[in-house]
């Protein structure tokens, strides 16, 4: 079996199509579908579906690209190492973080790291959506409570917790039995708000019933709505802990239930790069 036909062929699976492949790598589109196309000469089966829009494997070519596609990563990634210099972190390290953990952390968090691996440098990217390692060209993703998922490993680094803030001036609704009415700033989005459980200074538990004045899509927003005396808002503590510390909010408590734990995750293979071990020992040693 022709090796580099078969690195072009996962390459192609990988990214979808002929065109999106020849893009991500450099190399020509006539150059990808001719080594395509001497594999499955060689091989004396078709790979590929072609003449839709968009690129269909077909049952052999799934399975062919399944059982070969991590193989071929660990090969890749373990020439570009021993080219570079065995366990000597280097080159371009992408990094796809929520805002929150962005306008919190990232800005100190990379100088500290590119101080300490000068010969690493760090692409990091804001965004909350849920991005594919793989076919992105992610290295390391940071989320807030990941669902299980058997591509990806990595540790916890943070936990935070919800706390209930308002403005100084905004008195706290007194509990009769009932769950008390508050002028609440929520998050965007959401086709209800439930009810604010909260756990005050004394570990009394005290309900609130929100009522919605705005809603806003990023804790931020939201917190400068707060500031602004909008009304209260249920918000990620790492986003107020300055405006705490200064007086210019004020917590009723804190949220019952989970903490939002943060995880740094890579893509579970056998081979770990020199340079993602680093980032990931770095994040943990830096929030210890």
């Amino acid at each position: 079996m022709d090796l580099s036909a078969l690195a072009d062929f996962n390459l192609v699976a990988t990214h979808g199509g002929f065109g999106r492949a020849s893009r991500a790598s450099g190399r020509p589109k006539a150059t990808l579908s001719r080594h395509v196309s001497a594999l499955e000469e060689q091989m004396k089966v078709r790979l590929i579906e072609r003449g839709g829009r968009e690129l269909r494997l077909t049952p052999e070519g799934a399975i062919l690209h399944a059982r070969t596609v991590d193989p071929f990563d660990e090969i890749t990634q373990a020439a570009a190492e021993l080219k570079a210099g065995i366990g000597r972190p280097r080159g371009v390290l992408r990094v796809s973080v929520p805002h929150l953990f962005a306008h919190v952390s990232v800005g100190r968090l990379s100088a500290a790291f590119c101080t300490a691996y000068p010969e690493i440098r760090l692409d990091v990217i804001a965004e909350d959506r849920m991005v594919d390692l793989v076919s992105e060209g992610y290295d390391v993703v940071v989320r807030f409570n990941p669902r299980q998922d058997d591509t990806l490993v990595g540790r916890k680094f943070l936990s935070d917790r919800l706390v209930l803030v308002a403005p100084p001036n905004l008195p706290q609704p007194r509990h009769d039995g009932e769950p008390a009415k508050l002028r609440a700033v929520v998050r965007a989005g959401r086709a209800e708000v439930p009810l604010w459980t909260i756990i005050d200074a004394s570990g009394g538990v005290r309900t609130y019933l929100p009522q919605p004045v705005l809603c806003l899509s990023t804790p931020f927003m939201a917190r400068d709505a707060v500031l602004a005396g909008a009304g209260a808002a249920l918000l990620p503590h790492s986003a107020v802990a300055d405006e705490l510390a200064s007086g210019r909010l004020v917590a009723w408590g804190t949220a019952q239930g989970p903490t939002i734990d943060c995880w740094v995750l890579h893509a579970s293979r056998r081979l770990v790069s020199p340079k993602v071990g680093a980032f990931v020992e770095f994040l943990c040693n830096y929030f210890d």
